[in-house]
Order: structure tokens, then C-alpha cells, then sequence
């Protein structure tokens, strides 16, 4: 896990957050609303295709507009690895925000389970996260 994340703030702009990003060499920003709650991610990819590939200007788009109601899928602190797995697994996605207290604390990612867990583990991820059909 990548802990201490930083939030981006639901009305900070898609520019803020590439500066932020390339700032801190991360290719994903949680959003967190004014009550600092988790709100949504936002990655790099989603900039570049619902943004600018869309025309927008990404210094007028906000972060809340990019993530609209979609659930976040998360975490408790407290799961073993074998949940983690799952859950990245089921929702196809590369990262999974952890919560403790229903506050964010962390970020584990697909890189940081591929430095630690047995390959064939990681193979069986990458293999449920990358295909297409569900």
C-alpha cells in the first residue's frame, strides 16, 4: 500500500490534477469531498480520454465532474490479501483505495501486489483485471 495519499479536492481542476500527479509521480488521485470523505479516483487516462481527447479544457473541468456517481470500490485496513485480490479482481481495476475509519489512509495498486506476491498470484490478476469480458 502506498500510504499518506494525497486527496484531490472535488473542485480542483483536471489540470491541478496532472500537476499533482506528475508532482508526485502517481498515474491516479483519490477525490475527496469538502468533508474530506472519498468521493472517487481520478487517473491519468481519465484525463487524457474524458477530457482532453473530448476537447475539453481540463483548467474548466473539475475533478467532481470527471467522476460523476460512480462507486468507489475500497477497502478496509484491516483485509488480508487474499480480499484484496478479490476485490481488484471482481471490478477490474488497478487500484483500491484503503479505509480506516471511513477515512483514507492508503492506495494499494497492481504494481504494489506484483513487488510482493507470488507470480502465478499476480498473473491471476493481471489475467481477471485485463480482460474483457465479465
Amino acid at each position: 500500500m502506498h500510504p499518506g495519499c494525497e486527496c484531490l479536492g472535488i473542485s480542483e481542476s483536471l489540470t491541478d490534477a496532472a500537476r499533482r500527479m506528475a508532482e508526485l509521480n502517481v498515474g491516479a488521485l483519490p477525490v475527496c469531498g469538502q468533508d474530506n470523505r472519498l468521493m472517487g479516483i481520478i487517473t491519468d487516462r481519465d484525463i487524457v480520454v474524458k477530457a482532453v481527447a473530448k476537447g475539453k479544457n481540463p483548467a474548466e473541468v473539475r475533478a467532481g465532474d470527471l467522476i460523476g456517481g460512480a462507486h468507489v470500490w475500497c477497502v478496509d485496513a484491516g483485509a488480508d490479501v487474499d480480499e484484496v485480490l478479490h476485490q481488484m479482481a471482481e471490478h477490474k481495476i488497478r487500484r483500491l483505495p484503503v479505509l480506516e475509519n471511513e477515512e483514507l489512509v492508503g492506495i494499494i495498486s497492481q504494481a504494489d501486489l506484483a513487488a510482493k506476491l507470488p507470480e502465478d498470484k499476480v498473473g491471476e490478476l493481471v489475467e481477471a483485471i485485463s480482460s474483457t469480458s465479465q
